[in-house]
């Protein structure tokens, strides 16, 4: 078995919950720098005590029922084998109905959509905290110098500077904590915002109190980074951290709101209350505090969104893309690629909306789809684990009711900004489906027969002298399920494009469970010491790294006296040289003696261009390009039809 390495901050611990406070809570921890900002400008001009209550009414019920009894209460027991996350959701319940895979696609790409929005709003929403002491401040070279160099650091890895940043956001929710008590002791009242009344009023009484949800459910966006981070800080640690993060949100938006209801006057515009009410002494140092936080909430979406690619390509829902690891820490990794892609959106969104106020209508909406999304998984999983059925109906029921409600006041901002999210996720979503679609139309071509039907066969090319020895150990990469079954292709590349004869042959299997982190192998003497298979069962978030298992695979069974890997020629085994190996891997191409329907052609067509911009089996695999041949076949189709030329004189 090839060991597995756990994670050293799944125990609960106050190292563990410094740790969570830095990689968790950046989100949604940074929510008050424009929730309440966002309730005003959707006011049209209706600031009444009433309206202040029943808006902080509707974000203390929405983080009560939303975040705490949904994620940190129900969805964080669906770990998979201690890791979170939609697409962990996914590998737990994907056997049950083979449809599911949609709703990871329409998730895992509204939450990588978010992940664009989030560093920008958060740090443009910060740095706008400046304009309180110099007005004709420029923001948007400040926040672009600060997103450019937030991208270019994760190359190197953020190991070091990622030490702070439980600290640092333990100071940020203690500021937040302390800034909104000293508003909420001045006007007590704010206090009957715990009386769910005041909400349900807010969105009977006043007309556009409906649509002011859009605004209230900014609260509430990094719910599913609680989850998604689940692997990475373990269940006691977030639901412990969520206590104190949960009363500090909850007392700066009380805090908020007491100051709106002392300082507002008729016709006065207010300006970013989270801000305002800050001392005026204080403000510089509470700018730089907001701004670390946004740094961090940032982090915490980038590396998220890394994680999500990860898991995605490994569950055949993304190119295979090349994945590297910058540090020794556990779970740090680095997708150039998307870091390159995040980078220029995020440039791209702060140019086109230039304002927090303005990327307000952009955010949320993509959110509110991957919440629906893991509603939905999780009632698959709950039906797995055999919950009674009125339990499923009740969370069915309250969830699709409050994210309907939620999906619909932000479809109003659709015009203002949410197109753009939805574009986003659009286009990651199509990706992932022609990818996935792409590969299963593929996989119709794929022709398997009985190995034992060639067993005959593949002995005598071992022993053909008359074939020109191609390798000591010729290796194939097999997509055949069972050990009994061989792809066609394979056949043909041994016996038919140009026979190869070896001394061993080994098929080599790569199964991806639905656990995260399995790594096992075993091995099938076909014919032994002529046919070898080998199993790998990696979880879906180990990269399948073939060439280095492989090698430890062999180490083990010459350890064992299995096998004898010294060279095949008498004149290197003499000097003990090691045996040489050499991969044929097989790329299956499209022949044109047929044509697929115009739909599936159309994403074949797309799937060859993602093909040509992913990286190939030999990279992903860890393969040793020098001992590397790449084959070309064409999918074989029987289609049962064929057209009789007719020979004339």
């Amino acid at each position: 078995m090839i060991k597995k390495i756990p994670s050293q901050n799944h125990a609960f611990s106050m190292a563990g919950i410094i740790i969570t406070m830095g990689i968790v809570f950046g989100d949604i921890g940074t929510s008050p720098l424009y929730v309440m900002k966002a309730i005003l400008a959707g006011s049209q001009g209706t600031i009444t005590t009433d309206f202040i209550l029943g808006a902080i009414s509707c974000i203390i019920w929405t983080l009560t029922l939303q975040t705490t009894v949904k994620y940190v209460l129900i969805t964080l027991r669906a770990d998979n084998k201690g890791e979170g996350g939609i697409m962990a959701l996914y590998a737990l319940v994907r056997k049950r109905k083979k449809w599911l895979f949609a709703l990871a696609i329409i998730g895992g790409s509204a939450l990588l959509a978010d992940g664009i929005i989030t560093p920008s709003i958060t740090i443009v929403s910060a740095v706008e905290g400046l304009q309180l002491q110099f007005p004709d401040l420029q923001i948007l070279p400040i926040a672009l110098l600060i997103v450019t160099a937030l991208f270019l650091v994760q190359q190197f890895g953020t190991s070091a500077i990622g030490k702070s940043f439980g600290p640092m956001m333990i100071i940020w929710f203690g500021m937040l904590a302390i800034l909104g008590f000293n508003q909420l002791i001045q006007l007590p009242v704010v206090l009957k915002a715990f009386n769910p009344y005041y909400a349900v009023n807010l969105l009977y009484q006043y007309p556009h109190g409906f649509l002011l949800l859009g605004a209230v459910f900014l609260c509430t966006t990094g719910a599913e980074a609680l989850y998604s981070d689940l692997g990475h800080c373990g269940v006691g640690n977030i639901r412990i951290s969520w206590i104190f993060v949960k009363i500090s949100l909850i007392i700066n938006y009380l805090g908020q709101g007491a100051w709106i209801l002392m300082q507002h006057k008729e016709g006065i515009t207010l300006a970013n209350p989270f801000f305002a009410i800050m001392p005026i002494w204080f403000l510089p140092l509470g700018v730089l505090i907001a701004t670390a936080a946004a740094v961090i909430a940032s982090q915490a979406l980038i590396s998220g969104s890394y994680t999500i690619i990860s898991e995605a390509i490994q569950l055949n829902f993304w190119p295979k893309v090349r994945v590297s690891y910058p540090t020794t820490r556990k779970g740090q990794m680095y997708i150039s690629s998307i870091n390159w892609f995040l980078f220029a959106a995020c440039v791209v969104v702060i140019l086109m909306f230039q304002t927090s106020s303005n990327m307000e209508a952009a955010y949320g909406l993509a959110i509110t789809l991957t919440m629906l999304m893991t509603t939905f998984l999780m009632m698959f999983y709950l039906i797995k684990i055999k919950r009674k059925r009125w339990l499923i109906v009740l969370f069915m029921t309250v969830y699709l009711t409050i994210e309907g409600a939620f999906l619909a006041a932000n479809l109003a901002k659709f015009i203002h900004g949410g197109w753009f999210t939805i574009l986003l996720a659009g286009l990651i979503a199509f990706v992932m489906y022609v990818w996935q679609r792409g590969r299963r139309i593929k996989n119709q071509f794929t022709r398997f027969v009985k190995i034992d039907d060639y067993v005959q066969t593949i002995k005598d090319i071992s022993k053909d002298l008359t074939i020109q020895k191609y390798a000591t150990n010729l290796v194939y990469i097999t997509h055949a399920d069972f050990a009994s079954d061989i792809e066609t292709k394979i056949l043909y590349s041994i016996c038919n494009k140009k026979p190869k004869r070896a001394d061993t042959y080994w098929m080599l299997h790569v199964h991806i469970t639905d656990e995260p982190h399995t790594m096992e192998y075993s091995v099938d003497k076909i014919i032994p010491g002529v046919l070898m298979r080998v199993e790998f069962r990696l979880g879906f978030k180990v990269q399948p790294r073939i060439n280095l298992f492989f090698k430890h695979v062999l180490e083990e069974l010459v350890a064992n006296k299995e096998i004898n890997l010294e060279s095949g020629y008498p004149s290197l085994r003499k000097h003990h040289i090691p045996a040489d190996f050499h991969y044929i891997i097989i790329r299956r191409i499209q022949n044109y003696d047929f044509d697929f329907p115009a739909f599936e052609q159309f994403i074949m067509d797309a799937y060859r261009w993602l093909t040509k911009m992913s990286t190939s089996d030999i990279r992903a695999y860890g393969l040793d390009t020098s001992n590397v041949i790449e084959e070309k076949v064409p999918f074989v189709v029987e289609t049962g039809k064929r057209n009789i030329l007719k020979r004339v004189t």
